[in-house]
């Protein structure tokens, strides 16, 4: 006989073992089930008199389940969710996030995919846990990110697509494709071969980076639109554009070279925007001194062929005087400048004293150095 059912014994009365009493429960006991089950089935018999199985008992019993059954067709919508509800699997309608209602199971179902809500989809790079460091790493997944350019070299193309479901496109999101994630990133991958492909990989590494990823996200939603997926791709974020690990100190010497090569040029380029306007300033500076020689003496030319002309006239009518009016102011301008001073001498001079201050009549000119002066008479 098992210690536990012995009532009376050396130990006494009640539980006990050979170590004296067993467990106690501690605080209020649970209430027993079979207890509950029995008022709750006596108090049903009195609100049904004739049993469960008479007509009214019949009718209650499914007035509650109907209502039960209508009651299940409330459903409550998160806020990054949308629901689709289905008519015997018809899509027929889409509602709102808040609490709202559908015909019950299995009239109409809802399914509630996470339309309002920015997914995230990387290509080329992966998360891993990191014990080490107690967080997760990035890990590069070479087979996604290397591509090969259209000039046939190859680049390391790691790369983050931000996507969600279009507004009117949930119905075709949950019915055209199997698995959106995949898909989107199939077609990213893919988007991104294509646009490499077609570059050069110079522009790729430097400045082109904003063009490849609008030129990206345009190919992928035309190819998603193509599919009918229901999927808006929101933006193509390239994280690191490199050459293969194997050859990225060669990339790095070819682009700082690239970068003294430009910078000379501009230095060149600056130096001829300085050099090239001074020498067409003095070009066009000589240009000028030169046309107004030219109208100088082209003008100096003609007053002295008129002039010739006139005094040819007037020769003409007077040849004699003319001569000597030419030979006296001939005279005049050769012997105007002269500090010399020429009279006549002979009989003809009439009361000429013997001496005349002819050096003080005479205006004196500065010599230099090793010069005499000029002066005397004749």
């Amino acid at each position: 006989m098992p210690w536990k059912n012995q009532g009376g014994g050396p130990w006494g009365s009640g539980p006990k073992g050979p170590w004296g009493t067993g467990p106690q429960p501690v605080g209020p006991r649970p209430p027993d089930l079979e207890d509950l089950l029995r008022r709750g089935q006596d108090r049903l018999q009195q609100i049904m008199p004739g049993g469960y199985f008479s007509g009214i008992g019949i009718t209650l019993i499914l007035l509650i389940v109907v209502a039960l059954w209508l009651l299940s067709g409330f459903f409550r919508v998160q806020s990054e969710e949308q629901g689709v509800v289905l008519r015997f699997g018809k899509h027929v309608r889409t509602v709102d996030p808040g609490l709202n209602y559908h015909l019950p199971y299995p009239i109409e179902t809802v399914l509630l995919p996470k339309a309002l809500r920015v997914s995230t989809i990387s290509i080329g790079m992966t998360l891993i846990d990191d014990p080490a460091r107690r967080g997760r790493s990035i890990r590069d997944v070479p087979e996604e990110s290397l591509m090969l350019t259209g000039d046939e070299n190859i680049v390391d193309v790691d790369f983050t697509v931000l996507w969600r479901i279009k507004p009117n496109g949930v119905g075709n999101f949950l019915f055209n494709i199997q698995n959106p994630e995949g898909t989107v990133k199939a077609v990213a991958e893919s988007a991104m071969r294509e646009v490499i492909g077609r570059s050069d990989i110079q522009p790729i590494l430097t400045g082109a980076r904003t063009q490849t990823e609008a030129t990206v996200q345009d190919l992928m939603q035309k190819t998603l639109d193509g599919y009918g997926a229901g999927i808006q791709i929101t933006q193509v974020q390239m994280q690191k554009v490199d050459p293969p690990a194997q050859v990225i100190d060669a990339f790095r010497d070819v682009q700082a070279a690239r970068a003294n090569l430009e910078q000379l040029s501009n230095e060149a380029q600056t130096y001829a925007n300085k050099v090239v306007p001074e020498a067409r300033g003095n070009a066009a500076k000589i240009l000028q001194a030169a046309e107004g020689y030219k109208e100088q003496a082209v003008a100096e030319a003609k007053g002295q062929s008129a002039r010739f002309l006139k005094v040819y006239d007037e020769y003409k009518k007077a040849p004699e005087v003319t001569r000597e009016r030419i030979y006296l102011e001939t005279m005049e301008r050769v012997l105007g400048g002269s500090d010399k001073l020429i009279y006549d001498g002979g009989p003809s001079g009439q009361g000429v004293v013997p001496y005349l201050p002819l050096s003080e009549l005479s205006a004196k000119k500065p010599t230099t150095p090793g010069q005499q002066p000029s002066g005397g008479t004749r």
